[in-house]
């Protein structure tokens, strides 16, 4: 099969489209013919992608963990999925990704792929759409009438954070660039601060929850914002500051967003319902992996790079 190779640590020079070989399915795993995958750009840096669970070293890894595609074989023990089954997921990280004609899933990781998406924006869902869910719902407890502030709400998580926000009935206020403006408003935010010109700890006090994902000063500025007893969400490095945390009253939250087929699920109920859905910024063919990730890197997007794999 056609995949990409990381050739070494390193940035979108170390990708490399070459032959590899086909996966095939043990215990408990399922063999996915892959119809699209999406750019995870910051994946380069990751220890998971160059390492295995256990921390040895991982030749050659293929990146990307967003999938769609289509069940071709199931290992044995694997009852729960047939093959022709079309499916999205996110992988664990530590395993070899997407990027790639087949790759292997494991069942908790695989759901039903959206009805109303094809595989190119489906494969745009999974690592944004579980990351907010995650922020949102399950380490802050978002509910209807509080007041979520959003850093970094145009870009591939923030445009599913915005709307799951919305969905919840939350007040949504974010920062983006002035170009982004409208694209936010349509999606629900009702406040929009342009980081450019404006200094939003100066705007904005007393929300429930700020959802970072731009790091940086915004991070450090954010403490300000937030009302005593409210949580600071992460998912940027470096983790925030548990001294400045306590110092402001603030719960702080720093995470990994995790698989997890039932949130899946969920989400792709919501985008069969018409409440959310994906956004493209581009499409690419699998050996264009290289030019992708080097428009991610430059960021400045309304969601997501996605890579089409043969007839995806």
């Amino acid at each position: 099969m056609k995949a990409i190779h990381l050739h070494g640590r390193g940035g979108p020079d170390r990708l490399v489209y070459e032959d590899a070989p086909q996966p095939h399915p043990g215990s408990g795993e399922v063999l996915v013919r892959v119809h699209a995958t999406s750019i995870i750009a910051t994946e380069l840096t990751w220890d998971e992608t160059y390492q295995t669970a256990a921390g040895n070293p991982r030749s050659r890894p293929i990146p990307g963990h967003d999938v769609s595609g289509i069940v071709e074989e199931v290992g044995p023990g694997v009852t729960t999925l047939a093959r022709g089954s079309e499916v999205y997921a996110l992988t664990a990280f530590d395993r070899d990704g997407a990027e790639a004609e087949y790759t292997i899933a494991l069942p908790n990781e695989l759901a039903s792929k959206p009805r109303s998406l094809d595989h190119v924006q489906a494969a745009a869902v999974p690592l944004s759409a579980l990351t907010a869910w995650q922020a949102l719902f399950e380490h802050a407890s978002l509910g209807a009438g509080q007041t979520v502030f959003i850093h970094g709400a145009a870009g591939g998580v923030g445009v599913f954070a915005v709307q799951l926000a919305r969905w919840a009935g939350a007040h949504i206020i974010a920062t983006a660039s002035a170009r982004h403006h409208e694209f936010l408003h349509e999606l629900g935010a009702t406040q929009i601060i342009d980081y450019t010109t404006q200094r939003f700890e100066e705007l904005v006090q007393h929300v429930d929850l700020v959802f970072d994902l731009v790091g940086g000063d915004t991070l450090k500025q954010s403490w300000k914002v937030v009302k005593p007893g409210g949580v600071l969400v992460s998912v940027v490095s470096p983790r925030p500051s548990f001294e400045e945390a306590k110092a402001h009253d603030v719960r702080p939250v720093w995470f990994v967003v995790e698989p997890n087929r039932e949130q899946l699920t969920h989400i792709g109920a919501l985008i069969d319902a018409g409440h959310i859905r994906p956004f493209l910024a581009g499409v690419f063919p699998l050996s264009q992996a290289r030019q992708a990730y080097e428009q991610a890197l430059r960021g400045h997007m309304q969601g997501k790079l996605v890579l089409r794999i043969g007839d995806g």
